[in-house]
């Protein structure tokens, strides 16, 4: 017995602990993708890193609402591989985003570029922020109008100018 073979052992060994002790707290060995969201103006921009996944493995839909994300990623190795640490994740990856009604989920648009998968949501064209014009010389003003759905309970009512309410 060599000193790097029984420094493999006990490596194995400690890797078997660790691996029940992590599996017995977290349940089962969870992976998620690490991702960045970005508001940018009429879209949300979604970065998620998927290094060393094939692209071809890439899924990505949208069913009622939620964006999800899947990947998969294989390792191989040869009969005679002795693999005494492994702390990179293997499998197939998913990620869940539950999307606003105010983005637009039939436009969402895919791309992979150097291990990072790009997701653009545009926001919708109602739910982008917009400045109202100003006409005329009538001063406006906002009032509340209960009962009124096709104003949101607010309407627009126009005053003379210089009169009082």
């Amino acid at each position: 017995m060599t000193l790097f073979s029984s420094i493999d052992s006990v490596m194995r060994g400690m890797e078997r602990r660790f691996d029940r002790l992590a599996g017995r707290i977290l349940d089962s060995a969870t992976v998620t993708m690490p991702m960045d969201a970005i508001r940018r103006p009429g879209e949300i921009l979604l970065r998620l890193d998927v290094p060393g996944v094939d692209p071809g493995s890439i899924e990505v839909a949208v069913d009622r609402g939620v964006l999800s994300v899947s990947a998969r990623r294989e390792e191989s190795y040869g009969k005679d591989d002795g693999v005494f640490v492994r702390e990179r994740a293997s499998g197939t990856f998913t990620r869940r985003i539950h999307l606003s009604e105010h983005l637009d989920a039939d436009r969402v648009e895919a791309a992979h570029d150097n291990g990072v998968l790009t997701v653009r949501v545009p926001v919708r064209e109602r739910a982008r922020p917009r400045k109202m014009e100003i006409t005329g010389g009538a001063a406006r003003a906002i009032s509340k109008r209960s009962g009124d759905p096709d104003a949101g309970g607010a309407a627009i009512a126009a005053r003379p100018a210089g009169k009082e309410w």
